[in-house]
């Protein structure tokens, strides 16, 4: 979900590329469903290999660390050597997880599989988003906010199809996500280069994020948006399908993941619908619905009822999806060209901390109180967050001056 940085390097097309722009969402979504796929089957690797819940959110933060750290070092690295490049390396990183998942058989070898996974995605996500940009400038961002949500959705459902009707569980869906990647990386070979080289490649591997000064105060006022909707992806990834069979008692990991499927995907179709709305305005209906989502899934877990929860994990996906589309629209156009960068690792940084170090702290508390009164407390903490981040925009009057040296938001 990361917008390209602003370069002068990108050879502009005359006209919009869709088939290319087509490329470039597929193979993201691709990536994306990878990243979700092993969600349904952590149940069957507890089972298998009889680890806590502390060490499922373990498993999933160093995904997310790995991430982190991969999209701090290598974001600018396309402007510099090609998009071409930057996404074949990529493929074959995507690849090479897949294959230690799919000969995993501890957990040792299911975190470094996640770890690879977080450094090929990781790498991979800003050169796609550029890449997108570069093949239609006015659908390429929208395209790239929206594909990884969809991805992240679909990876989840295939994934719990496949487990649950397909033979090896623990296999079929990683040969099959091979494949794919394998055959998009043959027709990365059709796509046309809209980078031109220039040096500077190994200095823009240095960690940089950095939050300019215009920016500190609007962010500050929808931080808590971010990390109240970062906090329930990171949940609904790691736990969710555990909460789900619980709550249901249905184990069966299709059910389990239906959770993991419908928040990003809702969150996909918010951001599609609501992508003219203001920022303010997209950060109120976001807060608000993960106000209320929050609230009808926890009477799902009080109730024991599916269908409550997973309604309230529908609407919440709504939330999700606008109050992060706010956010980002908030800041991003208070910082000038030559900070965007910098700003957006700082405010991925946020993100994926929130997302990773909260599930995390949900794991371990799975541990001493259970799921179910972990589930209420986190739950209640998201709710919380969004009601300030809320109150926030309400009364928020004016609106931020816009950087004058700025480019269009993502």
């Amino acid at each position: 979900m990361t917008p390209p940085s602003s370069t002068g390097t990108t050879d502009a097309y005359p006209a919009p590329r869709l088939g290319q722009l087509t490329y470039y969402a597929i193979l993201m979504i691709t990536f994306l469903a990878a990243s979700s796929a092993p969600t349904p089957l952590y149940r069957l690797y507890q089972t298998t290999w009889h680890f806590s819940a502390t060490m499922l959110t373990l498993v999933f933060a160093s995904y997310v660390f790995a991430l982190l750290v991969a999209l701090l070092v290598s974001g600018s690295l396309s402007d510099h050597i090609g998009r071409r490049p930057v996404v074949a390396g990529a493929i074959v990183g995507e690849i090479l997880s897949l294959g230690v998942f799919f000969w995993a058989d501890s957990l040792a070898w299911l975190m470094l599989a996640r770890i690879l996974q977080g450094i090929a995605t990781g790498v991979v996500t800003s050169a796609l988003a550029a890449a997108m940009l570069d093949s239609d400038h006015q659908r390429g961002p929208v395209m790239a906010s929206i594909a990884p949500l969809f991805g992240m959705g679909i990876g989840a459902l295939i994934a719990g199809i496949l487990v649950t009707y397909a033979p090896a569980p623990l296999h079929l869906v990683y040969a099959f996500l091979a494949v794919a990647l394998m055959v998009q990386g043959l027709l990365l070979g059709r796509i046309r280069e809209s980078v031109t080289p220039r040096p500077g490649a190994w200095a823009s591997l240095r960690p940089r994020a950095y939050i300019p000064p215009p920016v500190r105060g609007p962010l500050m006022r929808v931080v808590s948006a971010v990390i109240s909707s970062w906090a329930l992806g990171g949940f609904s990834l790691s736990l969710g399908p555990s909460l789900v069979e619980t709550v249901s008692g249905i184990h069966n990991p299709l059910v389990g993941c239906l959770i993991t499927f419908l928040l990003p995907c809702v969150g996909a179709i918010s951001v599609l619908t609501l992508r003219a709305k203001p920022p303010r305005v997209a950060v109120l209906i976001g807060t608000g619905c993960l106000i209320v989502g929050m609230s009808v899934l926890l009477l799902g877990v009080h109730w024991r009822s599916v269908a409550v929860l997973l309604s309230g994990t529908a609407f919440a996906g709504i939330g999700f999806g606008a109050a992060f589309m706010g956010a980002m629209r908030t800041v991003m156009p208070l910082a000038p060209p030559t900070e965007r960068s910098a700003l957006m690792a700082a405010f991925y940084v946020i993100c994926y901390l929130s997302a990773s170090l909260l599930a995390m702290v949900g794991g371990v508390a799975t541990q001493h109180m259970g799921l179910l009164p972990t589930t209420y407390v986190y739950g209640g903490v998201v709710a919380a967050l969004s009601l300030i981040a809320f109150i926030g925009a309400l009364t928020q009057r004016t609106t931020p001056r816009r950087c004058q040296a700025c480019d269009s938001p993502a």
